[in-house]
């Protein structure tokens, strides 16, 4: 008996909100450093960022006259309560697109990832309640993971559905990164928030044999590498770090043999097909590409994600895996994330046979 990912549905709120911020941190920026940040905006290869932050009364964004960050900035209560608000409204969104494309009934378990807010009762209890699941539903919350946290949660999924062959389990992924703008004025911490939006996935797991096979997981934590990625909990939001050289100490990594075997299974990285890796930024990918040594289009997926939305955090990787469910049949493919620590997870996937 092995795991399905059945189904997945996106969302993503309506209010773009990229060029607006592009904005307003190039005017922060030193007349010396501001045209490496044009380099580096338009290297990023991002199109478009959605904010569950309303436009003001005059259409303008978040960080204009009467926007949520115009004037005093905002502390992380006022933050969290429009998280407990918006976060439910977004996942709602994204179950929707899921039940048309797959019967949603008889759900008994939902798994919630999220790092970018917390609310007690927790949003697990919120969405099981908007959704009027059964109260005997199992809820599992994985809370503050990163980026990987999609691994994490659909990892949990497979392992239940393998005790449980009758599980029916939603997982579900919501981020609002945007709620987390910090007003500074260094080059590194912006190009960082430049990278990141709101949005959120759902996807229903069961043994069911459609969509994709969830196959054998992996993680690891590379060495040394612990304040690479992180985020602080400050009074006015929670400060995202994450460093310049991610990408190298990922490349480096994905160098050694032991952990690129580790992290395929010992497949060739040629007889992978389908490549599902987490759109953390340009670079990322890059290192990934470069790595293996992939062909030119392999990783189109994440870099379509990236461009549409940004870096959603841990809804990312559930974007990557809808546009590769809706793609040609796969017969070996490997997803893989990297967050926190600096860690990265992944799991093994194909199309059933």
């Amino acid at each position: 008996m092995t795991p399905h990912i059945n189904a997945i549905g996106t969302a993503v709120p309506a209010h773009d909100i990229h060029d607006a911020f592009i904005a307003w941190a190039r005017a922060r920026v030193s007349p010396r450093e501001a045209r490496l940040f044009d380099r580096m905006a338009t290297r990023a290869a991002i199109r478009h960022r959605w904010s569950v932050l309303p436009e003001t009364p005059g259409g303008g964004s978040p960080v204009e006259a009467d926007g949520f960050y115009h004037g005093e900035r905002p502390g992380t209560a006022r933050r969290m309560a429009v998280y407990a608000q918006a976060a439910p409204e977004l996942v709602l969104r994204a179950v929707s697109a899921l039940a048309e494309r797959i019967p949603l009934d008889g759900i008994t378990h939902l798994v919630v990832a999220s790092c970018t807010g917390f609310v007690a009762p927790g949003i697990d209890q919120i969405v099981a309640r908007r959704l009027a699941l059964s109260s005997s539903v199992e809820r599992l919350l994985v809370g503050f993971m990163g980026c990987y946290a999609a691994v994490a949660a659909l990892r949990s999924a497979r392992h239940i559905v393998r005790s449980d062959p009758g599980a029916r389990v939603l997982v579900v992924t919501v981020e609002l990164s945007t709620l987390h703008l910090q007003e500074v004025n260094d080059l590194e911490p912006l190009l960082a928030m430049l990278q990141f939006g709101d949005g959120a996935a759902a996807a229903l797991v069961t043994a069911d044999p459609h969509g994709f096979a969830i196959d054998r997981p992996f993680a690891t934590t590379l060495p040394d590498s612990d304040s690479l990625i992180r985020w602080d909990i400050t009074d006015h939001g929670f400060a995202m770090h994450l460093s310049g050289e991610v990408p190298g100490r990922i490349a480096h990594a994905l160098a050694n043999t032991d952990f690129a075997h580790h992290a395929t299974g010992g497949r060739p990285a040629e007889l992978i097909d389908g490549w599902a890796v987490h759109a953390g930024g340009r670079s990322i990918l890059d290192a990934v590409q470069n790595a293996f040594r992939l062909p030119p289009h392999a990783l189109d997926s994440s870099r379509a994600v990236l461009a549409e939305n940004g870096n959603m955090s841990s809804a990312t990787l559930m974007f990557v895996l809808a546009r590769l469910l809706a793609g040609p049949a796969i017969k070996e493919g490997l997803a893989l994330a990297f967050g926190p620590g600096l860690a990265a997870e992944g799991f093994g996937f194909r199309s059933p046979t």
